[in-house]
């Protein structure tokens, strides 16, 4: 077995350039599976949402100085963190980097007194219904009914107080 280079997490605000990588294949993968611009939904939501005075978070997973992995949240409510641009890089993907990202997503959004994690993925994306089923969230829709019958799919997880989550 192989070790695995070494990974840092960091916060960084919407306007790094190292967050460019993350935003266009995020807008690539929404188009080619939803056959539309993906733009509206990638600028769905203003960038100081995932900063730190409006609750939110911006984090990016690097690997030898280069983006391979990111993720965000923002303030969903008082109690409740929503996750948001899950992503791993097209080259690294099947490493569990995504797993990482959402337990140092987890991790920070506990350390900012949230309790509760919110997420919607969309229909036509089984490999992050996968993921979070995985990382236990609980679905809140008919897992039987067919997706595209539901629209975004939500889930949620609570998070437990004092206890980290292991990457």
């Amino acid at each position: 077995m192989t070790s695995a280079p070494e990974l840092t997490a960091i916060q960084v605000p919407v306007s790094d350039p190292r967050v460019r990588p993350l935003l266009r294949e995020l807008g690539h993968e929404y188009s080619t599976r939803y056959g539309k611009d993906a733009h509206a939904e990638i600028s769905r939501y203003p960038d100081e949402e995932f900063t730190e005075p409006y609750g939110g978070l911006l984090l990016l997973l690097l690997e030898r100085g280069e983006p391979v992995a990111g993720g965000a949240f923002r303030r969903y409510d008082a109690t409740t963190a929503e996750l948001k641009r899950i992503w791993t890089h097209s080259a690294h993907r099947r490493r569990g980097l995504a797993r990482r990202v959402i337990a140092e997503l987890e991790r920070a959004a506990g350390a900012r007194g949230y309790r509760r994690i919110y997420l919607t993925t969309g229909p036509r994306q089984p490999e992050a219904r996968g993921l979070y089923l995985a990382t236990g969230y609980t679905p809140l829709f008919d897992t039987e009914a067919d997706p595209e019958t539901i629209g975004p799919l939500p889930f949620e997880k609570h998070l437990s107080i004092g206890k980290a989550t292991a990457p």
